[in-house]
């Protein structure tokens, strides 16, 4: 093979943008390094991390989440929502449904088949106003379930709409490379391809490898719980790297076949599967007391709105707090800072799939479709747990005991329970590998520079690695670790959206007043030519004129 073939196969392998591609896997593995070298110390480390960050950023980060998700109203209701992206004539690549499937598959299924039981359970036991409500009681979970909404709601898909439309924009738009740096353009100009650029997407790689080592510990947690559950395999650390292990293996062979193929046709068997799993649920479950849950929950939800998205848990039972390392640590700013590290995954992702549509429609699209579906799903598994729990099941402590057990125990009530049990592995396997063949695809995207569809190599490589990463992060700190790990990230990429915002909005600002300028400058030029064409007219007729006095 000659020299250039050579160098030819070697580029079909890997095209990486080296300032961005090795100190990020310099960075990952001297993090993973550590983790597994300190061992069980490292976990009081993370603990205090975790606890310092939120009690001096939380309600940075507060303020942050609802700036986000008002800004994108903004976009979507005010002059810039005809926008399209993709230019005035881009058509949809992908029809409404797919769309739609590939939204919720990649934004927070696996996370959802986790807590949707669990956390309005947690909510039960353990409300966030204590003295405001009596724990196990049906007002602790009514009150409870506010902050479920709350945390799978309009703010977190807030987040994922302003990266997602701002990528998007600046890719198809613009013409810029699909990577977070690109957003960028207006405030830095050619600076964005120099280190400030690098930094940038760095950071943006380092969040989602956390955040997606995030979710798919909870994952791996949940599918061993299950096998343990149902088939009586030690749910064990060992079994949870095979588990990694074996979906990493199944998320390789989908990101190889591309996003047109292997991620569409997952993303729609997720959506299929789920559609038919929430069916049985509510079937057999107690229908009624679910349909009128979620509708007073949505009412709970959205009467109470302003006061829930802007508590900072400063008063507990009467009194001051001076910290936030009590209940609102563990659950809204854990998940704030989830939201925020998984954003350039989601919303490069999102990016990628949604060339066509105006603004307007994207945000309402991202932002209240996935939404409604989520709160519709959570009241009616939560409302299930509870309608059983009021009736002498005791459904809470099982969940205490071990959280990761409690969809298969609360399948247990319900007719049918050893399928239903087998579906939901099998749901919470599909999300898991839809989840990482995602994010493979668009942290090999920013590490190549932006390309849309890079070299197979490089895809197998970051699929490999995310599972490399959440398997060392559970191995060496457990979830501890990796939640340390997406606050840690998660702080500093909420300036990064920040940014973010006004560089969107200034480019959007800037090119309509230059088409308005285009459009008085053509005006002028078309005024001045009918003027001299009328001068040449008249002139044309005072010599004919002039011609026939003559004769």
């Amino acid at each position: 093979m000659s020299k250039l073939n050579k160098a030819n196969s070697k580029r079909k392998l890997f095209d990486v943008h080296a300032p961005v591609f090795w100190p990020a896997v310099i960075l990952l593995t001297l993090f993973i390094s550590v983790t597994l070298v300190v061992g069980a110390p490292m976990k009081e480390f993370f603990a205090d991390v975790q606890n310092a960050i939120s009690e001096y950023f939380g309600g940075f980060m507060i303020l942050s989440i609802n700036f986000f998700l008002i800004f994108c109203l903004y976009m979507a209701f005010g002059r810039f929502g005809h926008v399209r992206l993709g230019g005035k004539n881009a058509k949809p690549e992908f029809s409404t449904s797919a769309w739609f499937a590939m939204l919720f598959g990649a934004g927070m299924g696996i996370g959802l088949m986790f807590w949707s039981v669990a956390e309005p359970m947690f909510n039960y036991v353990t409300p966030a106003k204590p003295g405001v409500v009596t724990p196990e009681t049906i007002e602790a979970y009514a009150e409870g379930m506010k902050y479920v909404f709350l945390h799978w709601g309009f703010h977190p898909w807030a987040v994922y709409a302003l990266v997602g439309m701002a990528l998007a924009y600046f890719t198809f738009n613009r013409r810029l490379p699909l990577a977070v740096r690109s957003v960028f353009y207006p405030i830095l100009g050619e600076r964005i391809h120099g280190r400030i650029g690098d930094l940038i997407d760095i950071l943006a790689v380092l969040a989602t490898l956390f955040g997606l080592a995030s979710s798919l510990g909870l994952g791996v947690q949940q599918i061993g719980a299950g096998f343990e559950y149902l088939f009586g395999i030690k749910n064990t650390t060992e079994v949870q790297m095979l588990v990694i292990g074996a979906v990493t293996l199944a998320a390789t062979v989908s990101v190889v076949t591309g996003l047109d193929k292997g991620v569409k046709m997952l993303s729609e068997l997720n959506l299929y599967l789920a559609g038919l799993f929430l069916l049985f649920v509510l079937v057999v479950g107690p229908t009624m007391f679910i349909f009128d849950g979620f509708i007073e929950n949505l009412g709970n939800y959205v009467g109470n709105f302003i006061e829930l998205s802007f508590w900072t848990e400063s008063y507990v039972n009467g009194k001051f707090s001076e910290s936030h390392v009590d209940w609102q640590n563990g659950w809204t700013l854990m998940y704030d800072a989830w939201w925020i590290a998984w954003s350039p995954f989601v919303g490069i992702f999102i990016a990628r799939i949604s060339k066509g549509r105006t603004i307007r429609e994207f945000v309402l699209g991202v932002l209240f479709v996935p939404s409604l579906v989520t709160f519709f799903w959570i009241s009616a598994f939560g409302g299930t747990a509870i309608f059983y729990e009021l009736t002498g099941v005791d459904i809470s402590n099982t969940i205490m005991e071990d959280v990761s057990t409690s969809l298969y125990f609360l399948m247990e009530q319900l007719p049918l329970s050893e399928i239903s049990s087998v579906i939901s592995i099998i749901l919470v396997i599909s999300f898991f590998v839809t989840s990482s063949d995602s994010g493979s695809l668009v942290v090999d995207s920013i590490t190549s520079g932006g390309k849309l569809d890079a070299p197979v190599g490089q895809r197998i490589f970051w699929a490999l690695t995310e599972g490399l990463v959440a398997a060392m992060l559970l191995y060496g700190g457990g979830l501890q670790a990796i939640q340390a790990a997406v606050i840690t990230t998660g702080l500093p990429f909420t300036i990064v959206l920040i940014f973010m915002a006004f560089s969107l909005r200034k480019s959007l600002k800037d090119e309509a007043e230059a088409k308005s300028d285009i459009s008085d400058y053509e005006r002028r030029i078309i005024e001045m030519a009918r003027q001299r064409k009328q001068k040449k007219k008249t002139k044309e007729d005072g010599s004919a004129l002039e011609n026939e006095v003559k004769i």
